[in-house]
């Protein structure tokens, strides 16, 4: 009777077999391939769209940003004129937009954390009072706020003949329906030496401030963090100012006969925008507050005032720093939709990125693909900083497992 030979394991997988059945050899590949059909997914459509391009007679090329614009722009940060280059009426727009982004993130911020608190107040009138504002804008679309509110401001506010008291402040500043002029500073030499001291008085009080928990930590004694920062930021530039013989000077806006001369002016787009967009999205935050607020356990109040503190410092010591950390992420979707909405601005006039690059130059040169490509990619850019800023301080407040 013959024998088998039963002898020997499952064959041996070739080099290719044995990476494949590796799990992360498996995923890495995996990743590869993925990227490659996106990239000529993407390459695909980038060559089809210039094919068109071409059988149109157009060309695709970003030299038109070096040409003269030949359109003026009511409000700029930088220097600029109709005979300036595209790309130097793109970066206005970009300026515009941001200005207005930051300036908006910042109000509603403060109105939406205080709005936040003021719905859980245990004075009726108050909490209903904000209920029924919260609920009247969100309610509402936001465009519809900016046109109200810029109507409001272009029929409401004097004009700048003939102003009354009330818009009058001091033969300072002067609050008219064409914006709110203002003093505009004068630098001259040594103003530089003003900005050091600003700089070093803000490090100081970052210092400070980590100096101060330090103690609190190991002796329990409080120092006047607010006090002393307001006191570095403030008095140490003021003394800079001084010692370097006054370096800044003022223009004061002056009455004509139908105008203001002079000075700096806050365009009534630029305030119309910002407090329309600051408002609405400020109800949205404080809904958010009150609900992180909520969400902190109702032990922590009763331990905090069972210790002798007040509401206001249980809120401020105890129960906000805890809501953090349900507060931060919601908002970080709130700081986008203020910087996306902000795009609404070319329907009251105010230049932002897509009034000018996305607007007036697109129309003007006729490179459809190449200014929304610039639009496109300054939103992406931009909601990918605020996001990566609030993914680090989201980072930075979360509870830490010992």
């Amino acid at each position: 009777m013959s024998s088998i030979d039963m002898a020997g394991g499952p064959p041996e997988r070739n080099p290719i077999a044995r990476l494949w059945y590796d799990k992360e050899t498996r995923s890495i590949i995996m990743q590869i391939l993925t990227i490659v059909l996106l990239l000529t997914f993407f390459g695909v459509i980038i060559n089809n769209a210039v094919e068109n391009l071409r059988l149109l007679g157009k060309t695709f090329s970003f030299s038109f940003l070096w040409t003269e614009a030949s359109y003026d722009i009511n409000q700029h940060l930088i220097e600029y004129t109709s005979t300036s280059t595209h790309l130097r009426a793109a970066t206005v727009g970009i300026l515009n937009t941001l200005l207005v982004a930051v300036c908006g993130i910042i109000l509603a911020t403060i109105l939406g954390f205080i709005m936040g608190v003021m719905r859980l107040s245990p004075n009726w009138l108050i909490n209903k009072l904000v209920y029924c504002v919260i609920e009247f804008v969100r309610n509402v679309p936001v465009l519809l706020h900016i046109l109200l509110v810029h109507g409001l401001v272009v029929h409401a506010l004097p004009q700048p003949r003939g102003l009354p008291d009330w818009a009058n402040f001091g033969d300072l500043a002067f609050l008219t329906n064409r914006g709110l002029f203002m003093p505009s500073p004068i630098f001259e030499g040594g103003s530089s030496a003003i900005l050091i001291a600003f700089i070093a008085a803000v490090g100081f009080s970052w210092w400070f401030k980590r100096h101060a928990k330090k103690i609190q930590d190991d002796t329990g004694r409080v120092l006047p963090v607010f006090w002393v920062s307001v006191g570095a930021i403030i008095g140490l530039p003021l003394v800079a100012y001084l010692v370097t013989g006054m370096p800044i000077g003022w223009e004061v806006p002056q009455q004509s006969t139908f105008n203001l001369r002079g000075g700096m002016v806050i365009r009534p787009e630029f305030m119309a925008l910002w407090l329309a967009l600051s408002v609405y999205t400020a109800c949205f935050i404080a809904e958010i507050v009150r609900a992180g607020i909520l969400a902190v356990s109702k032990g922590q109040w009763e331990a905090s005032q069972a210790l002798g503190a007040s509401r206001g410092l249980t809120l401020k010591n105890v129960v906000i720093p805890q809501a953090l950390r349900v507060i931060v992420p919601p908002l970080t979707s709130q700081y986008l939709n203020i910087t996306k909405n902000s795009s609404l601005a070319i329907a009251i006039g105010y230049m932002d990125v897509v009034a000018t690059i996305g607007g007036i130059s697109l129309m003007q040169t006729g490179k459809e693909m190449e200014t929304m490509i610039i639009v496109l990619m300054f939103y992406l850019i931009v909601s990918l900083l605020i996001s990566a800023v609030m993914n680090w301080f989201n980072q930075r407040i979360k509870l830490v497992e010992r």
